[in-house]
């Protein structure tokens, strides 16, 4: 089954064409092509996302990659179109969710609606060694792709961490999970952004927080990790960012890199011990991460250190596949399409896994 998805849930305009085979209980991917174009420079002056500035820049990059796609008139080249449908920015969705639209009724191809949560989760099956080029005007596409899919042995347990979602989730089979807990307030990657601000680093603060840190120790300052030990799965990180602010505060000419090495710190335990506080109860045999927050390098050892200690193997997606793309999408809609888990095509800006 090949796919054409579409992903404008933020502030990626992003299609992709994904060869989705193997079935429920061994899928693979192989990425036919893939393009991604990043609005970093447009909202950066801002600080953060601006929803309508977003909109008007889906509007404006969908028919230049869709252009660049090649697809011939009669869209022979997939079998079926699938879109995000939430969650996200109500504005950015509905650009995908009206041109995913036209293009089904002019190529008459079925429509899947995606939950881009669940793209993340899939992002795991996603081929290895992938390699991206830059493009100009900020554009990227990615042009070689791997062809192994990595190796997930069940039960699995893992963390999805994105700007809006934090999450510990159980998965027993590609069709079969259940979500044990998620934050109660701020995600890690909103508290990274918001953080990043109080620094007065540019947006995107997730990866300025981990430049910066990679210069500071990260043992400098005792931040609090809220819920660490609370014997459930969910999170809160709005305490934390608090005790940054205060912090920044009471200690006016405070060494920047030490709080953002510290601050990262703080998130780090937090996610690392939880997830595998998980995994030991539920008798793991592999620990994943993904999300957006899954490019932090730091974070990544960190789990990948814990689980390899304990005897379980460690997946997390290649970092062209961290952030918001479409090649998850098309993975996502074709295990829902497997698991007759369907969306409607109507924007839901607050779904969830």
């Amino acid at each position: 089954m090949k796919i054409f998805a579409i992903e404008t849930s933020c502030d990626e305009t992003a299609l992709s064409l994904v060869e989705c085979t193997g079935g429920a209980k061994k899928p693979q991917f192989k990425v036919l092509k893939n393009l991604i174009s990043t609005q970093i420079a447009v909202h950066r002056p801002f600080g953060g996302v601006v929803p309508s500035l977003a909109k008007r820049e889906h509007i404006k990059n969908l028919p230049k990659l869709l252009k660049r796609m090649g697809f011939s008139a009669s869209g022979k080249e997939f079998d079926a179109i699938a879109v995000t449908v939430g969650p996200g920015l109500e504005p950015a969705l509905w650009q995908g969710v009206e041109f995913a639209q036209a293009l089904a009724k002019k190529f008459n191809k079925p429509l899947i609606g995606a939950n881009h949560m669940e793209g993340h989760m899939y992002s795991i099956l996603l081929p290895k060694n992938a390699v991206s080029t830059k493009m100009p005007s900020s554009k990227f596409q990615v042009k070689k792709f791997g062809t192994e899919n990595p190796k997930v042995k069940f039960p699995a347990v893992g963390l999805v961490v994105s700007g809006g979602h934090t999450i510990v989730v159980r998965m027993d089979s590609f069709t079969k999970w259940k979500k044990l807990g998620e934050t109660r307030d701020d995600a890690a990657g909103e508290a990274f952004d918001k953080v990043a601000r109080m620094l007065k680093l540019p947006y995107p603060g997730g990866p300025e927080i981990q430049k910066l840190g990679a210069k500071g120790n990260p043992k400098a300052i005792d931040f609090p990790k809220p819920m660490i030990n609370s014997g459930d799965y969910d999170f809160s990180f709005s305490g934390l960012k608090t005790a940054v602010l205060y912090y920044l505060r009471d200690h006016p000419r405070a060494n920047k890199a030490d709080v953002a090495a510290s601050f990262q710190q703080a998130v780090i335990d937090v996610l690392t011990k939880k997830a595998m506080r998980a995994a030991e109860q539920f008798g793991a045999q592999t620990v994943f991460l993904c999300g957006g927050v899954a490019a932090n390098k730091p974070l990544r050892a960190s789990l990948q250190l814990q689980a390899e200690r304990r005897g379980m193997h460690f997946v997390v997606p290649e970092f062209v596949f961290n952030t918001d793309n479409a090649v998850m999408i098309a993975a996502a809609a074709y295990i829902g399409h497997l698991r007759k888990k369907t969306y409607k095509i109507v924007v839901n800006p607050h779904l969830n896994l």
